[in-house]
Formats: C-alpha cells, sequence, structure tokens
C-alpha cells in the first residue's frame, strides 16, 4: 500500500475539519476525494502533504510513519501537491516556476533544467518555458502548477481542483494528461467537483461529508449510493422508479 490514512482527524477553533477519516491509495491507483463545500477534503490534502499537523491519526507512506511531517520533507520523500487557487510565481518565466520544483530533486542547475523542459514539454507548456507566468491563461496556469509539482519527480501528486474553470475540450485535454501520468508511475489522488469528469477517470472513490468519511467503493457504485446523492451529488443521480 503507498498511502495509508488512519483515523485522522483535525479541529479549527472548535469546528472538526476531518473527523475519523481513514482512506487507503495502492500504488498506480488514481482515487477521487469527492464531498460537498466545508466536507474537509483541503484540510485531509494539507495534512498528507504536511501543511497542517492532525490532532490524531496516522499516516503512514510506502510502509514509513509520516504523520506530522514538514511540507518540505513529504516533498523530499515523493508527495506533491497543487492548490486549488494557483499558486504560480508571477514574477517568474515558466521554466523558472518549474525549476523550483525541479531543484528539489537536485542540486545541479544543468539537470534541473534539463527535468524542468522535459517535464514542460510533458504537460504541453514548452513552447511557453520563457513566458512570464502571469501572462499565461487560466488553463496554462493550471498546467504550470502540476508542471511544478511533478518536477518534484513525486510517487505521489495530489491533485486539488485541476478542472476547475476549464472548458470541456481544455477538461479533457486535462484527463488524458492525469492517465498520462498514470502510466508513468505516479499515482494520483484527486479532489474534483466535476463528476462528468471524476467517474470515468478515477479508479475508486472516497466521498467525506461533515468531516468524515460518508462512502467509499467504485465510481458507479458511488454514484447510486443513496445517501451520496442525498449529501452531494443531488436528484439528478437518482434512479427512476
Amino acid at each position: 500500500m503507498l498511502l495509508e490514512v488512519k483515523g485522522v482527524s483535525r479541529s479549527f477553533g472548535g469546528v472538526a475539519a476531518n473527523q475519523n477519516v481513514s482512506l487507503t491509495l495502492k500504488e498506480g491507483e488514481i482515487l477521487g476525494l469527492i464531498g460537498p463545500n466545508g466536507a474537509g477534503k483541503s484540510t485531509l490534502f494539507n495534512i498528507i502533504a504536511g501543511a497542517v499537523k492532525p490532532d490524531q491519526g496516522q499516516i503512514t507512506f510506502q510502509g514509513k510513519d509520516i504523520t506530522g511531517i514538514s511540507a518540505s520533507d513529504a516533498c523530499a520523500v515523493g508527495i506533491a501537491r497543487t492548490f486549488q487557487v494557483v499558486k504560480n510565481f508571477d514574477g517568474m518565466t515558466v521554466l523558472e516556476n518549474t525549476l523550483v520544483g525541479a531543484f528539489n530533486r537536485t542540486n545541479s542547475t544543468v539537470k534541473a533544467r534539463e527535468l524542468a523542459f522535459d517535464v514542460l514539454e510533458w504537460v504541453g507548456l514548452g513552447e511557453r518555458a520563457s513566458t512570464p507566468a502571469i501572462s499565461l491563461t487560466p488553463p496554462e496556469k493550471r498546467r504550470l502548477e502540476v508542471a511544478r509539482a511533478l518536477a518534484t519527480q513525486p510517487k505521489l501528486l495530489l491533485l486539488d481542483e485541476v478542472m476547475t474553470g476549464l472548458t470541456p475540450t481544455e477538461a479533457q485535454a486535462g484527463v488524458a494528461l492525469i492517465r498520462d501520468i498514470r502510466k508513468r508511475g505516479v499515482t494520483v489522488l484527486m479532489v474534483e467537483h466535476v463528476m462528468e469528469i471524476v467517474m470515468p477517470l478515477v479508479d475508486r472513490c472516497v466521498v467525506l461529508n461533515l468531516g468524515a468519511v460518508l462512502a467509499e467503493g467504485l465510481p458507479a457504485d458511488i454514484v447510486r449510493n443513496p445517501n451520496v446523492i442525498g449529501a452531494y451529488l443531488g436528484d439528478r443521480y437518482r434512479a427512476d422508479g
């Protein structure tokens, strides 16, 4: 098992963001983390990525306890993430942004540039390498987020709503990229609200509601789960008759 989250809880000012959350993620899997706004998805991402420490519970990665690890140490062991609100360095070029990730894996400028250029070609931003990040379109900025994360050469990639605001064509290109990321040996945990994109893409889903796991299973089962329909998906997923 690549990642195991066991009984993780975290509160902020008396408000429980995560309550006894447990999940597992196999190597090579794409796992969808879904649920309504305020369900605790981003908090769980932050805990796994080392940005937030849990109040209780355990995080195990590749069989090692990484509970409470720092964000930099999480990156060092092979966990990378994107952000729901893009956090590119606007005053830097696309290449320089990607080098920030690459320098987490090498101290060699030559090797870092090779890695960064390879990743930019991979995500479709090779021709934009010298462009200031602030000049990118919104879809390109999201791809740059992914590129910077991939440049750290992660074993686990956490994607936080990378499809937000994309046109159907752009979203399909994003789906193709995520599938290619998996083909290249990177395991993916993704938060996404666009169910038409998530369900055909992921292997399994974990549904959070009010900070706790509401359901877990195959996408086809999740969309038929009455508790998930009532809490998140809505009436259009209810079977007629």
